[in-house]
């Protein structure tokens, strides 16, 4: 009979120590008392330094994987996988969780032909340096140090997403340890229902992804902007930006970027793939319409590589884009913050309304990044959000406290559901999200579930707000 009892209990973890061990390559388990426990089960946000997963199991093959799901199967306990660890409700640090760590499937093969062949544990700068060593390049997100995997799997919006799609779209195949311990190849060919829930249907739903392959382009040089103006114009600059940003060349990405209080940060940034010169009235016509001179105003030409580095706001020369926490041996700090969002699906008739949210949230930064382009052309995939016009996150620091940053983001993104509709994103998910499955999957939802309730009937990949 299966056992009931926690993976943590002596007796299970024997269990796991005898299943994934091999005289060949042993699978590294971690565990409570162990002298690396206290480093290894670290996830990127503070907040969750004193969860206790069950233990940590850093596997180096598709093989260790499976061994790590039939230890779960056999005894009942949760599972999760691990990669960049961003979870912004802490799941891939779960108490009382099996954490796979996928870090060790970290290979990188830029092929021929254009395509990349990437590992579920590679880190997004870690991408970014191959493909760009290989002259070649993919759309993806800002943050250095999160994983490809959690990325894609939800979708991924980067600075790049008008002119080349979201990260999903660029997918051509993976492969996935199932529930059922099988390792599969999903493409349109093969299990197209999973390939499709992959694609936007978000991470720990359907299996353990060990490996991705992505169309990719030929790297070109990029334009970065940035453009701070007063305080006082901000009203006005929310009321311009969403037909700007519409009406722009599908080759320019920003993000409209507020900070809180009576005299907030308010600054235009983004991605031009093209020239300053080609750049410069498109940034003109923004300021035309503001009504008001930017207190400040760069444009930068530069190479693929260059550029996210810039946006990532770290060198990869000097470990600044490494992690510094889980052995990464960089210096890039973890975050302390939580985080919402809505996604923005109709013009802001109210600028002065919205403005006041952004001020009244303490201690917040809040992003609104352009969509349509490309990403309202992409193909049909399990991202419900293909019509939006952009996305609105709200990140707050813990500067006050956890419990009221929660409170005040509640705030937030409660007064943005009645302005643009109960939606969000799900790669920004939120623990405390109204009527969770229906704001992040939307017209996607039933048919995630069906896929969910095909690939794991006896619901293996259980989480709180997880499809099964």
């Amino acid at each position: 009979m299966l056992r009931r009892r926690a993976l943590l209990q002596s007796a299970a973890l024997g269990a796991v120590s005898a299943l994934v061990g091999r005289s060949t390559v042993d699978v590294q388990l971690i565990r409570p008392g162990d002298a690396a426990y206290g480093d290894a089960k670290l996830g990127y946000f503070t907040q969750y330094d004193a969860q206790r997963p069950r233990a940590i199991a850093k596997v180096l093959t598709p093989a260790d994987v499976q061994r790590c799901i039939e230890i779960a199967r056999q005894e009942r306990t949760r599972i999760t996988a691990r990669c960049g660890g961003h979870s912004y409700p802490g799941y891939s640090t779960a108490d009382g969780a099996l954490v796979v760590d996928v870090r060790g499937l970290n290979r990188i093969d830029v092929r021929a032909d254009g395509t990349a062949e990437v590992g579920a544990g590679v880190l997004l700068m870690d991408l970014y340096i191959a493909l760009a060593n290989a002259g070649r390049m993919m759309p993806a997100g800002t943050c250095a140090t999160v994983g490809i995997s959690g990325l894609t799997l939800g979708g991924g919006i980067g600075m790049t997403a008008r002119q080349f799609g979201l990260t999903c779209d660029r997918l051509v195949s993976a492969r996935i340890v199932t529930p059922d311990g099988v390792h599969r190849t999903v493409s349109e060919t093969e299990h197209a229902d999973l390939f499709w829930a992959l694609r936007g249907g978000g991470g720990g739903n359907f299996g353990i992804v060990t490996s991705f392959v992505f169309r990719t382009e030929p790297a070109r040089d990029l334009t970065t902007f940035a453009l701070t103006f007063p305080s006082a114009a901000l009203a006005s600059l929310l009321s311009a930006w969403p037909d700007w940003q519409g009406k722009a060349p599908d080759a320019l990405t920003s993000t409209l970027g507020v900070g809180s209080g009576a005299t907030p940060h308010v600054e235009v940034s983004g991605c031009f793939a093209g020239t300053q010169v080609n750049l410069k009235p498109v940034l003109d016509d923004l300021v035309r319409r503001v009504g008001a001179q930017p207190t400040s105003r760069r444009e930068t030409e530069q190479g693929f590589l260059a550029a996210m580095e810039r946006f990532a706001w770290c060198r990869v020369g000097d470990g600044s884009c490494r992690p510094s926490w889980n052995g990464g041996g960089g210096s890039q700090p973890r975050g302390s913050y939580v985080a919402t969002s809505r996604m923005l699906t109709k013009p802001i008739t109210d600028p002065q309304k919205l403005a006041d949210v952004f001020r009244n949230t303490p201690n917040s930064y809040n992003m609104i990044d352009g969509l349509g382009g490309a990403v309202g052309r992409g193909p049909a995939t399990a991202f419900p959000h293909r019509g939006a016009l952009a996305s609105i996150q709200v990140e707050l620091s813990l500067q006050a406290g956890e419990a009221n940053a929660r409170r005040a983001m509640g705030v937030a993104r409660d007064e943005l559901g009645k302005m643009f509709g109960a939606n969000g994103y799900v790669n920004y998910i939120d623990p405390q999200m109204p009527d969770w499955a229906q704001a992040y999957y939307g017209s996607s939802l039933t048919r995630l579930r069906e896929v969910a309730r095909k690939y794991d009937p006896d619901r293996v990949f259980t989480f709180a707000q997880g499809l099964a």
